[in-house]
């Protein structure tokens, strides 16, 4: 039996997800932009889709643009803000923990006139108030932070954070990075000081290649795309109708029951990591006193004197799949600048893997998981060690 430990990756899709794509794909083909019957039938799918998204970040339908992904939603909040706001000025504020899909669009901005400050993380991976807050000036414009980081599961308090950097200059967009974050907590972003908010179908048991990005209308932005000006010029192409369905019906059955699915995880996370106390030289990362401070989902654990590229390739052998890194950044081997930023040691940076869960891992698959690491980790130890 296969146990699939790399949810932050991608996670399978709900049996209600595939029924709506398949409805879609085989009886409701019609493109959202015709005028008759077949389209209009099409197009009430998006709305649909659209409703239960906005209802879920108690926000307005208008507020939400389609995308292929967090990664376009990701450029288009940054590039798309950082163009519309031009003559209001050129700073631009993250963190050395950002997904390459924040973090290349920066470099590009800066490539082209604009200033970027990257602020350090503590060892739980949170961002350094203190240092976000004195960077924060006249010409702050956009201040871009991950909701969950994907690789160690560290949460940015953003409410706060929020409300501090719009107290020192109120004209700062906020955006959150929450691919990682939508689905497991409840995000609000009128309440919570966010202006823009990206999202991923397949972070959340939808489909791969749709997103969505929150933009609250007072927000100025441009769009990237250009076309036939669908999604009111904002992202022109014809909607990805099945999958903007299998979105909406994601994001509904994501917040059905979500206390208990919450807790399911986070149940299945301590689990895991008190069973890994049983094996000697194994540190699990960003972990504070109190796990539930970590998102639900992802635990990052290094092991002592072992390739990470070795365990996981060992562990694919039962059967086991896991990620040693973000797999989004799986093209570009090299050490994690996450686990830099949050001080593993150096021997560990190349000795670390993740784990993440999803309502369907259950305990007896972590127990397997955990059996097979006591078996594989001591013995590729002694043939490291040769």
């Amino acid at each position: 039996m296969d146990i699939y430990l790399d949810n932050a990756a991608t996670t399978r899709p709900y049996d209600s997800v595939r029924s709506i794509i398949s409805e879609t794909l085989e009886l409701e083909y019609g493109n959202p932009s015709s005028m008759h019957g077949m389209g209009v039938k099409a197009e009430r799918y998006v709305k649909e889709a659209a409703e239960v998204i906005a209802r879920s970040l108690k926000a307005e339908t208008k507020e939400i643009i389609f995308t292929s992904g967090g990664t376009e939603s990701n450029n288009l909040a940054i590039i798309g803000t950082a163009l519309a706001r031009k003559r209001a000025g050129n700073h631009i504020i993250t963190t050395v923990i950002e997904h390459p899909s924040v973090h290349n669009p920066l470099i590009f901005l800066e490539e082209n006139g604009y200033r970027v400050s990257y602020i350090p993380v503590d060892s739980l991976g949170r961002v350094k108030e203190e240092e976000l807050l004195e960077a924060v000036c006249e010409d702050t414009i956009l201040v871009s932070l991950m909701y969950v980081n994907n690789e160690v599961g560290s949460v940015q308090p953003i409410s706060e954070l929020s409300r501090k950097i719009k107290e020192k200059n109120s004209s700062v967009y906020i955006h959150a990075d929450a691919i990682q974050g939508f689905g497991k907590y409840r995000i609000y972003p009128a309440r919570e000081g966010i202006d823009l908010l990206s999202a991923s179908g397949h972070k959340i048991h939808g489909p791969k290649g749709i997103g969505f990005l929150y933009v609250n209308s007072k927000v100025k932005i441009k769009p990237l795309i250009f076309g036939g000006g669908q999604q009111k010029g904002m992202r022109s192409g014809t909607e990805n109708v099945p999958g903007i369905a299998g979105l909406g019906q994601a994001v509904k059955e994501s917040f059905n029951s979500y206390e208990d699915r919450i807790n399911q995880l986070y149940e299945i996370k301590e689990y895991f990591i008190n069973l890994l106390g049983e094996i000697e030289g194994t540190y699990v990362n960003c972990i504070g006193e109190n796990i539930r401070e970590t998102a639900p989902h992802i635990v990052s654990v290094s092991f002592d004197g072992i390739k990470s590229e070795v365990l996981l390739h060992a562990l694919e052998e039962k059967g086991i799949y896991v990620s040693a890194g973000s797999a989004c950044a799986s093209n570009h081997p090299g050490l994690s600048g996450t686990l830099k930023a949050v001080g593993i040691r150096k021997d560990l940076l190349d000795s670390t893997l993740r784990f993440s869960f999803s309502v369907y891992t259950t305990k007896d698959e972590i127990v397997q998981a955990v059996e097979s690491l006591k078996q594989l980790v001591p013995a590729l130890r002694r043939y490291s060690r040769r």
